[in-house]
């Protein structure tokens, strides 16, 4: 007898490396009067039909509608079954929004659609969306002949089963709950590449890529899908060409490929990346005039809200290139590459020798900070500080995060997290969204409640540049960036040698009375745990074996 197991495949098909789970509705937002047991959807998962009569049923007669809500931002499909309806399909509209405007209006077609209009079948199940929402609305039109009944509306989520090896605590709830947002919002990003937003911006972009790369990295243990998603961008630009055609963003490829390497301390894949470094390297060396002022060609990036502003794009490029040569020059040497490696050194320096006007801009002003071009204390106080909730980014607002705390001002760079990053939880958020302005919330109701009459809609009446209106995505990687700093800052746990093999310990509890947490490193996480008494600190921290503390 042949006891030989074997299992089904396919020719040339790829496993899918996600999990699905189903996620039933929260609450009903809305119904209309003729919707007859709409609890029978909620808290519960059905996804089987069958053909015997149920007193359970939810039923939408036509001309009717129900509105869902998940609790939080998902990202799959919604699965619907239905019950035997007279034997026949019934025609139904669904509308999905990562709010609850977005389901009462027209949403994008960009990327992914959010509106479908499609026959349900009787006793069968339908999966529609493929994207990113948290709220639903199921129509049937008035000019149908027959009730939708349903016997389960659910969510079928598809993630990554990624483990939070990292953690933070601290006594301000608040700072916690933004921590967790932070990392929720790159997870659900985790697709088949690291993607920019969820339902909108479903691409690899490169400099989006690295506040993303920066909260991965104090989230989650493994780091092959960073690794796939810098190669994805790598291998679709030719070398006379710039990544995702912004000269910036292949700045930030060096950059992230740099960070990769020391919080992880893979030399394996650092050399597989020998020649295009090289190749780019040289490339970006040619980026700077004969004034010392960076010269960076074609599309010139650097954030939306630099982008009609020459004299800031140009001051804060300038900080940037400079810390892409610094990060350019200890790859090379870590590629024994020595005379690259110098080259990009006396580059930076040159670069350090120029400080454009920044023309007051917060971006322009932290990028110099971080590309050592100009002095911290003195943008902090000059610009940083002045208004500190006015000129950021979801994007750049961490890059701002950390020129404050480099000027010694992470108490202010905290105050700057409860305050933005917090604005978007007060008016509903479960993610963090592609941009905000705490001006918005003057006056505007809430992305999990009905239109308020004479209110302004968070999500639909506001943005600009890529991001109008219902188009604004509200699931973007690039604004988790708290997530990465509170870790590095205030737990303070920062790599000294590639692989975390040596580290630095140095918390920074900016007014905190109480700070714990741990941080992802090759051999294992660090335990950390700081107590304020007084005037001063209790720090115990506990170590892999592998890894020297100084």
């Amino acid at each position: 007898m042949n006891t030989t197991s074997r299992k089904l495949q396919y020719v040339g098909a790829v496993a899918d490396e996600k999990v699905r789970r189903y996620v039933p509705p929260v609450r009903v937002v809305r119904q209309s009067a003729g919707v007859v047991n709409s609890d029978a959807v909620v808290g519960r998962v059905n996804v089987q039909s069958f053909c015997h009569y149920d007193p359970e049923l939810c039923v939408i007669p036509p001309g009717e509608e129900l509105l869902l809500d998940f609790g939080v931002e998902l990202h799959g499909l919604l699965t619907v079954n239905s019950g035997p309806m007279g034997g026949r399909p019934v025609r139904m509209r669904v509308t999905l929004g990562e709010s609850v405007s977005e389901t009462l209006g027209t949403p994008t077609l960009d990327h992914a659609v959010h509106q479908f209009e499609v026959d349900m079948p009787m006793l069968g199940q339908l999966n529609l969306g493929h994207s990113a929402f948290r709220f639903v609305r199921i129509e049937v039109p008035r000019r149908e002949k027959r009730a939708l009944e349903l016997i389960g509306v659910c969510v079928t989520a598809v993630y990554r089963d990624f483990e939070y090896a990292g953690r933070f605590e601290s006594d301000d709830a608040r700072l916690n709950r933004i921590w967790e947002v932070g990392a929720y919002t790159v997870h659900l990003n985790c697709q088949d590449y690291i993607y920019d937003g969820v339902k909108r911006d479903r691409l690899v972009w490169m400099g989006d890529l690295y506040p993303e790369v920066r909260t991965f990295m104090s989230v989650f243990d493994d780091t092959a899908l960073i690794r796939r998603s810098l190669d994805f961008i790598r291998d679709r630009t030719p070398h006379d060409k710039w990544m995702n055609t912004a000269s910036s963003y292949s700045c930030w490829w060096v950059i992230c490929q740099h960070d990769l390497y020391f919080y992880r301390g893979d030399y394996a894949y650092l050399k597989e990346q020998g020649r295009e470094l090289r190749i780019l390297l040289a490339r970006l060396l040619e980026c700077i005039g004969p004034d010392g002022a960076e010269a960076l060609t074609e599309w010139r990036f650097l954030d939306w809200s630099t982008a009609e502003d020459d004299v800031s794009r140009h001051a804060g490029l300038q900080g940037l290139l400079a810390w892409t040569l610094d990060c350019g020059s200890r790859l090379a040497l870590e590629l024994e590459e020595p005379v690259l490696a110098r080259r990009c050194e006396k580059a930076a320096a040159g670069l350090r020798g120029v400080a454009p006007d920044c023309g007051g801009n917060k971006i322009a002003a932290a990028m110099q900070v971080l590309g050592g071009v100009a002095d911290p204390v003195a943008l902090n106080e000059r610009i940083l500080k002045v208004d500190p909730d006015r000129g950021i980014s979801t994007f750049y607002g961490y890059f701002v995060l950390l020129a404050r705390a480099a000027a010694g001002d992470t108490a202010g760079a905290l105050e700057v997290i409860r305050s933005y990053w917090g604005g978007m939880l007060d008016f509903g958020a479960t993610t963090f969204w592609e941009d905000f302005d705490l001006s918005w919330t003057q006056n505007s109701f809430r992305i999990d409640e009905l239109p308020v009459p004479g209110k302004k809609d968070i999500h639909g009446d506001f943005g600009k540049h890529c991001y109008k209106g219902l188009r604004h995505s509200l699931c973007h990687g690039w604004a988790g960036g708290p997530t990465a700093f509170l870790t590095e800052k205030v737990l303070g746990v920062r790599p000294l040698a590639p692989g975390f093999l040596q580290v630095k310990f140095a918390p920074e509890l900016a007014g905190l009375k109480r700070v714990e947490g741990a941080v992802p490193t090759p051999f294992g996480p660090i335990e950390i745990s700081v107590r304020r008494i007084g005037n001063r600190q209790r720090k115990l921290i506990k170590v892999p074996k592998e890894i020297r503390t100084v």
